[in-house]
């Protein structure tokens, strides 16, 4: 699904991601951990298209030059859903499917199949996000990150805003959409126990760079460098 080839992000003089190659498959989970500031933001920034950076990006196959096309196949969730304030519910999880003309049957239906899917109700729907609860708020970002049917779910800690209880259910119906639609899904977070969670791959960076990529067990199991150790010992003990 994506290729990326000595990709490196830097922010004036200061270097945010170092030259960085990594292949992320179809269908697969693959969480970015590692303490503030390791540039696992910054790496799923640069996935959005959101950074400029130097090296390759290949998605799909394709070298990406345009990211106008590949945007439409990625949805993004940040933490508390970033939703816009002016906007109804219902009019951030709309908004882009309006922007390009879909049918008004097409949004309607497409809509209710996603409400259903993350549990909101038609009410909540029309209720502004400062209306909302943490819990809805970041259940109407995953909606909107689902409307145009992307092949890529790009989450930037999408729990970390959340209270305990909130956080585990919201976690579990958000395990469960992510194996029934089978999408790619690309996930940061800082907490050892949401990357055991929900499984898959993981890369743990720390400056910039990856110093661990593959199973989550493994990190306890085989660490590459005490850095590792450190970081789950960190973990365990808070």
């Amino acid at each position: 699904m994506f290729e990326l080839h000595d990709v490196a992000v830097t922010y004036g003089q200061t270097p945010a991601l170092a030259p960085t190659t990594l292949t992320i498959g179809e269908g697969e989970t693959l969480v970015l951990l590692g303490p503030s500031g390791s540039g696992k933001s910054t790496l799923l920034r640069t996935l959005a298209g959101l950074t400029p950076f130097t090296g390759m990006l290949r998605f799909e196959g394709a070298e990406v030059t345009d990211w106008q096309p590949v945007r439409r196949r990625l949805g993004y969730v940040i933490q508390d859903g970033g939703l816009f304030p002016h906007l109804t519910a219902r009019g951030n999880v709309t908004l882009m499917a309006r922007e390009l003309d879909w049918p008004a049957e097409r949004i309607e239906a497409r809509l209710h199949e996603l409400a259903e899917l993350v549990g909101l109700e038609a009410a909540q729907l029309a209720r502004f996000p400062g209306e909302l609860s943490g819990g809805q708020r970041q259940r109407v970002a995953i909606m909107r990150a689902l409307m145009l049917d992307p092949a890529v779910l790009l989450l930037d800690e999408p729990l970390s805003a959340l209270d305990p209880i909130t956080k585990l259910r919201l976690a579990e119906e958000l395990r469960t959409i992510i194996a029934k639609l089978g999408k790619t899904v690309v996930m940061v977070t800082h907490n050892l126990g949401e990357a055991r969670f929900f499984g898959g791959r993981a890369a743990l960076m720390r400056d910039g760079r990856i110093v661990q990529l593959g199973p989550i067990e493994d990190l306890a199991e085989k660490p590459a460098e005490p850095f590792v150790s450190e970081f789950l010992d960190a973990e365990e003990a808070l």
